[in-house]
């Protein structure tokens, strides 16, 4: 299995091609030896570097040493001075993303970082588009993956929180909602506490409704859906508990309860999940056959360009690649 690490550069008329220089600088001093392959335009990649000053070789083969590398696997350049979210720079990013997977999948990537684009450019651009976790477990061929966030603050206070459903819109979460995905949150949360090298794997599900239904006056998804759902996966030896109050399990799980919540939808889980790790979230995709992270933020069209981004999202996204990635070979190679 490969050792590289593919990282994408996301919308270049955004910031992710500035906190991805920035972010492997950090690295660098840190004693990362990684090799990195960026997939991007080469041109616009080497005009941001002038402000960071990492030293990027253009990419030859996987066997080189050079430790950052950069390549443009599509057929034209992108035009330089283009205006935010314009159509060439979100279409280039979406190519990025299916050169990236295709290189995991045939095994020249151990993992795959990708920044961040912005879902209206690339709709406006012509392209169907839910977002970068869904485009991948397309690209996979995996029915269906599962959008795993994981913060920390400053006292090393931690929350891993899997996402039942991802981007809807509020009013068709409920009908959206079913057995088969609660599972498959629940199962790859679990999973993922592993992955991490972790002791246990404690689950917490949230209820959808509030307070979890109040025995069934505030809806009937707990009784009808997530209590089977986590039935069933008791009875596969899961240690999970639930359906909780998701006011009152983020409490208990920021405290050390359990090692991983399960939301019911995007906002219950990113809030609680953004007040301890703004600045350092990180977006693991479950599910999938090989690695993939991302930061947990945007494209920042407001302050592309100025040297303002923060790197320490896509920092931590880089490093928790970096340590999935050598727990899989070590794992491969029987260690």
């Amino acid at each position: 299995m490969s050792d590289w690490i593919g990282i994408t550069a996301g919308d270049i008329t955004g910031i992710g091609p500035e906190v991805v220089l920035k972010a492997l600088a950090l690295e660098d001093t840190k004693g990362d030896k990684t090799r990195y392959l960026i997939l991007c335009d080469t041109e616009q990649l080497r005009r941001v570097n002038k402000t960071v000053g990492l030293t990027l070789q253009d990419f030859s083969e996987f066997t080189s040493n050079d430790r950052f590398c950069v390549l443009n696997p599509l057929l034209e350049p992108i035009p330089a001075g283009l205006v935010a979210g314009a159509a060439p720079a979100a279409l280039a990013a979406i190519g990025w993303i299916r050169d990236g997977a295709r290189r995991c999948m045939n095994g020249e990537l151990a993992a795959l970082v990708t920044a961040p684009l912005n879902k209206e450019s690339v709709i406006r651009a012509g392209m169907p588009f839910v977002g970068q976790t869904e485009l991948l477990a397309q690209l996979a061929g995996v029915r269906r993956s599962v959008m795993m966030l994981l913060g920390q603050d400053d006292r090393g206070h931690a929350l891993r929180v899997a996402l039942a459903t991802t981007h809807l819109p509020l009013r068709r979460v409920a009908d959206s909602l079913n057995r088969e995905r609660v599972e498959q949150a629940i199962e790859c949360a679990a999973q993922a506490c592993s992955d991490l090298g972790l002791k246990t794997a404690r689950v917490g599900v949230c209820g959808l409704n509030p307070h979890a239904g109040e025995g069934g006056h505030l809806g009937h998804e707990e009784i009808d859906i997530i209590r089977p759902a986590i039935e069933a996966l008791r009875a596969r030896g899961c240690d999970v508990t639930g359906p909780l109050a998701a006011d009152a399990l983020f409490h208990y799980a920021y405290r050390g309860d359990y090692d991983a919540v399960v939301a019911m939808y995007h906002d219950q889980g990113l809030a609680p999940l953004k007040m301890i790790g703004f600045d350092t979230g990180v977006n693991w995709t479950l599910g999938l056959p090989f690695i993939r992270t991302s930061p947990d933020h945007g494209t920042a069209y407001d302050i592309a360009g100025q040297n303002k981004a923060n790197p320490r999202s896509m920092a931590s996204a880089i490093r928790l690649a970096r340590k999935l990635a050598a727990r899989r070979i070590a794992r491969e190679n029987g260690a």
